[in-house]
């Protein structure tokens, strides 16, 4: 017996399986090798998203159904290895959400964490919990969960946004609760920019008590987290695997921003070639900037601004780009750290 081969079948074992699964009964050694397995084993493969086409796709959605009729007009980014089971991969969503001039996507909220990373247009805004924040190419927003969260836009160009969300292992674990309000929008009761002026700025009102695992932070600019990067380039720091890599934290503990869901930005210099790398959490990645390739378990995948590519755990990924390029990337990494699961390998070029 191992781990990776089972015993063989004879017509008396076959016989016992059969009459104890009438009782609902399976011999642990007949499926072992499939349960716990040596290497992660997922049914989520490397895949890449067009934008353009997204786009286009997009903006028919918009003629058919409004942003009121379908509660949030989007398109859900399906791994090809999980059809049919709404995810990007196995413990993540992901989708592209259109809000048209004018539009409302009404207020509702839900156990589910959930993140927006703006990819096309400017000017439209969520809010989340009487806040209302506009939202702008590049910017990371939060939705924590349970928050009541409306989006709007009332600027004269459709709004594109990457949502991803928790909903499969929010799913799994057999928690799923929702519920809508009474009027499309909620109540405003803060000033735009009331929780980065609290939160965002190295300080902390005198009196906060942590009251959650959610960052108080739900809007990170993309101009702010930009800029930062460029700082640390003059140092020329560059991690042979990364480029420059950052993560969004919870300013109160400094851990990730979300509870499930961690979120980063990195930044490629022009003719960068990585050397190889693998971890345990399957991420998403948008190509904000720049326009270069990523070598998946041997695939190679062309992306250019706004494109969206997923690695699939424990495969090897290279980056090279052709241009300075920027990517914006979620995984589960802190629920698996909090778990104890995660687990990185570096390779040399």
């Amino acid at each position: 017996m191992s781990l990776t081969e089972k015993p063989a079948q004879t017509p008396e074992r076959l016989a016992f399986y059969e009459k104890i699964g009438r009782a609902a009964y399976t011999p642990l050694w007949e499926v072992l090798s499939d349960i716990i397995t040596p290497e992660p084993k997922s049914d989520c493969v490397a895949h890449l998203w067009q934008f353009s086409q997204a786009r286009e796709w997009l903006l028919e959605a918009g003629n058919l159904i409004s942003a009121r009729e379908a509660e949030r007009r989007v398109l859900i980014l399906e791994n090809p290895g999980l059809r049919g089971q709404s995810k990007i991969t196995t413990s993540l969503y992901a989708g592209l959400q259109l809000v048209l001039p004018g539009e409302i996507a009404p207020a509702h909220r839900h156990s589910q964490s959930a993140l927006r990373f703006v990819v096309d247009g400017a000017g439209a805004h969520t809010s989340v919990n009487g806040e209302r924040t506009n939202m702008n190419f590049g910017d990371f927003v939060i939705t924590p969960p349970w928050a009541w969260h409306d989006h709007g836009n009332h600027s004269e160009e459709p709004m594109i946004w990457m949502d991803g969300l928790d909903i499969p292992m929010v799913s799994f674990f057999d928690a799923s609760f929702a519920a809508g309000l009474d009027s499309e929008e909620q109540a405003v009761t803060r000033h735009s920019g009331d929780s980065f002026a609290r939160y965002g700025t190295n300080m902390l009102p005198v009196d906060y008590q942590q009251q959650d695992l959610v960052s108080p932070i739900f809007n990170y600019p993309y101009s702010r987290s930009r800029e930062a990067l460029e700082v640390m380039r003059r140092e020329q720091d560059w991690d042979p695997c990364h480029g420059l890599k950052m993560r969004y934290i919870n300013p109160v503990d400094g851990q990730f921003a979300m509870p499930t869901i961690s979120a980063f930005l990195q930044l490629l210099p022009a003719e960068f070639r990585s050397n190889p790398y693998r971890s345990t959490d399957a991420s998403v990645f948008v190509a904000t900037e720049g326009h270069g390739r990523s070598i998946i378990a041997g695939q190679s995948f062309e992306w250019g601004p706004k494109d969206i590519f997923v690695v699939p755990s424990w495969a090897w990924v290279t980056h090279e780009t052709d241009a300075d390029a920027v990517l914006f990337s979620f995984s589960d990494r802190t629920a698996q750290l909090k778990l104890g699961y995660w687990r990185e390998q570096r390779a040399q070029a």
